[in-house]
């Protein structure tokens, strides 16, 4: 068989996921085929995380990170694969301003946030349920904020790190706040998987991405010469944008683990009490399938 028959046969995965780094970071083995794929071909979309909750409701994609704020909505479309997954561990989302504010007085601003089914937006709504809100894309947020647009903003990504140097205040690290409220980590997103897509194929998909995770945490400085690409206001800052992906590429994203997946029900059993999500639900995940997954190049080595 040639090898442009065998491509041609393969079978197309729409894998959809965040332009930042870190995103960048845990896909880049299956970007670049350094994780061998034989009789799949991956088409890669790259859009902001609120856009890809939208269009999962379509089930738009085979495989697309979502919020886990909007995993709720579409519980009866997807499964949580068991890795590739952003938790904040005494860290996450920042509310930030102009000039520091209390609380009470956020409340009577109007907050920018990155997108209705962000995890950014539960957390703020559960840290102060009676916010006022107006969707901003996450990367005009730190501008709004600073040009006096809205009065705070929920910032993401690599803002997390470079809001200082507009000149802008934490009010709170919703992050910290929620380790501090539960004892553990703030699941803020993660990667679904359609339903209607086989078992077995599921299995091997879960497995591919927890190879190009493991990939990258093998070979970090190759990896991250790609990844900084994606750095947002990380530019030419390595050493910001090797702190922000270690912040969200890490033993969480390998696998969820006990720990993980009881902060992930804690979080969608307190939303649902706050009135934020219509319905409580139970999470559903898929597990890896090391036995029906391809060879990694090199993924022995050491992680860095």
């Amino acid at each position: 068989m040639t090898s442009k028959t065998a491509t041609s046969k393969a079978q197309e995965i729409r894998l959809a996921h965040s332009p930042d780094s870190d995103d960048a970071f845990m896909f880049y083995a299956l970007a670049t085929r350094k994780v061998r794929t034989p009789g799949l071909k991956f088409t890669h979309v790259l859009q902001d995380i609120e856009t890809l909750n939208q269009a999962a409701r379509q089930e738009t994609y085979d495989v697309t990170a979502i919020s886990f704020h909007a995993y709720p909505f579409l519980a009866d479309k997807y499964r949580l694969l068991d890795c590739g997954a952003s938790f904040g561990e005494g860290y996450g989302p920042v509310v930030v301003a102009r000039k520091p504010l209390t609380r009470r007085r956020l409340a009577r601003e109007v907050v920018a946030i990155p997108g209705e089914l962000t995890t950014a937006h539960l957390a703020l709504k559960l840290w102060l349920p009676e916010v006022r809100t107006r969707v901003v894309p996450f990367d005009r947020i730190l501008d709004e904020v600073a040009a006096g647009q809205a009065g705070a903003g929920v910032v993401i990504h690599e803002g997390q790190l470079t809001f200082g140097e507009r000149g802008l205040q934490a009010v709170v690290d919703l992050g910290a706040w929620w380790q501090a409220e539960t004892g553990g980590p703030l699941p803020l997103g993660g990667n679904g998987i359609r339903k209607d897509i086989d078992p077995a194929l599921q299995a091997r998909l879960c497995q591919l991405l927890a190879d190009s995770i493991a990939y990258g945490l093998a070979h970090r400085e190759e990896t991250l010469d790609y990844a900084v690409r994606y750095a947002r206001g990380l530019e030419g800052d390595r050493r910001r944008a090797d702190r922000f992906v270690a912040m969200y590429v890490n033993e969480w994203t390998r696998e969820y683990g006990a720990v993980g997946r009881r902060a992930v029900q804690e979080l969608l059993e307190r939303g649902h009490a706050a009135g934020v999500l219509p319905r409580r639900v139970a999470a559903e995940f898929v597990e890896c399938s090391p036995a029906k997954a391809a060879p990694v190049e090199s993924v022995g080595a050491s992680p860095a």
